[in-house]
């Protein structure tokens, strides 16, 4: 059977009461979950390349960014943007007022997706937070995924909005390990960042009164901090809703390779994003990292503990193994979908269907609005590619397909 992502039952049930005070996010939540657990049954037909409603905008806003992650694809110790002139992606970037346009288009579509915002960092975008009021306004579930810059300055707004979701990356449970981690350009202290920003942020929810944004921990398991998970659970489940655990996308240089030649085949040209996600992030102790990922299991069970999501939800020491030494596993997630929920916007305005491996794009949002693109003959080429001959090399090691 065809693995799909999900949203741990832990996460909707603890966190009902929030949710239960705005109907309108929560109706968007099922619906996007539900057209994922019966999609085949939905679209019959989905070879044909042709997809229905955008259940989300997934925009990368920026791709400037304050810390060098060693695990980011982008920015980390391979990443693609390395050598890029600043001012040039800065001068490149999409404006606020164009995001409104597109998004309002949606809305007097009929869609009414969610919008999820990243990048680089996302709150280095000048309109950041006019974006985030702007698409709320539209009656548009709003998440962010930040290393907590400018959060704490930010919090009486994002509550307002309300922005629904923010996902603050966490990677350590100390700030030496953190800082290790996710190193600030010029010895900034993220991790301070991060403790003042969740303390405004509750502050601003508590005095608001309405429950919102739902504050995650997002961590990607590293041979570094794959001893102190439990920990970082520990240290912050007085101060989010929800904890976020990925194993951490990943190609090897073989696939890499593979990938090159597959993606020529089908379409023409060579990629070049695929080389920034080559790393060694395998952990060293498989039988450690299971018993940690089990002791967040077992302290989550409790009603009054936040809920753990691990994505993908893989465990046991020899899967734990196969997954970080056999990019040719994929565990049942052999059908990718969000090709045919979601779009992937790229910094420049590129709009692509792919969200990690974004080397293929269908058109440009400065040029076209998301409705004009959604079924063009070009996206519609992409979505049959994947359909008749089959996920690409890279794709097994995707949160478009183990993580949307």
């Amino acid at each position: 059977m065809t693995s799909r992502s999900r949203i741990a039952p832990g996460v909707v049930l603890k966190n009902f009461r929030r949710l239960a005070r705005h109907p309108w996010i929560a109706a968007n939540l099922a619906t996007l979950q539900g057209e994922k657990w019966l999609f085949n049954l939905l679209h019959p037909r989905a070879e044909n390349g042709r997809a229905g409603r955008v259940r989300q905008v997934s925009i990368r806003i920026t791709d400037l960014c304050n810390l060098r992650c060693h695990t980011c694809g982008q920015w980390g110790d391979q990443g693609f943007l390395h050598g890029k002139d600043l001012r040039e992606l800065k001068k490149s970037e999409v404006t606020l007022s164009r995001y409104l346009e597109v998004l309002t288009d949606l809305v007097r579509h009929g869609h009414r997706p969610n919008v999820y915002l990243w990048g680089g960092e996302p709150m280095l975008y000048e309109g950041a937070l006019e974006l985030i009021e702007g698409a709320t306004a539209l009656g548009l579930p709003t998440a962010v995924a930040t290393n907590g810059t400018r959060i704490a300055a930010a919090a009486p707004r994002l509550v307002k909005a309300p922005m629904f979701l923010l996902q603050v990356s966490i990677d350590g449970h100390t700030a030496d390990l953190h800082n290790q981690l996710r190193p600030g350009v010029g010895g900034a202290n993220n991790f301070a960042d991060i403790q003042a920003g969740l303390t405004a942020v509750r502050q601003a929810r508590e005095s608001n009164g309405q429950g919102l944004p739902l504050i995650a921990s997002l961590t990607v398991i590293s041979q570094n901090n794959m001893r102190h998970l439990v920990d970082l659970y520990e240290a912050f489940r007085h101060r989010v809703d929800l904890f976020v655990f990925y194993l951490s996308w990943w190609i090897d240089e073989e696939d890499a390779r593979a990938h090159e030649e597959d993606f020529h085949r089908r379409f023409g040209f060579k990629p070049h994003r695929p080389w920034g996600w080559v790393g060694g992030w395998k952990p060293d102790d498989y039988e450690e990292l299971d018993r940690q990922l089990r002791g967040l299991m077992e302290r989550s069970r409790p009603w009054s503990a936040p809920p753990v999501t691990l994505i993908p939800p893989i465990m046991g020491a020899e899967n734990l193994r196969s997954y970080y030494t056999d990019h040719r596993a994929r565990f049942g997630y052999d059908q990718c979908i969000s090709i045919y929920q979601a779009v992937e916007i790229n910094s420049n305005g590129d709009l692509s269907p792919c969200r990690d491996y974004h080397d293929f794009v269908v058109g440009n949002i400065k040029d076209a609005t998301i409705t004009e693109l959604w079924n063009s003959p070009a996206y519609r080429n992409f979505r049959r590619s994947l359909a008749k001959d089959g996920l690409m090399p890279v794709c097994s090691r995707c949160c478009g397909l183990m993580g949307y």
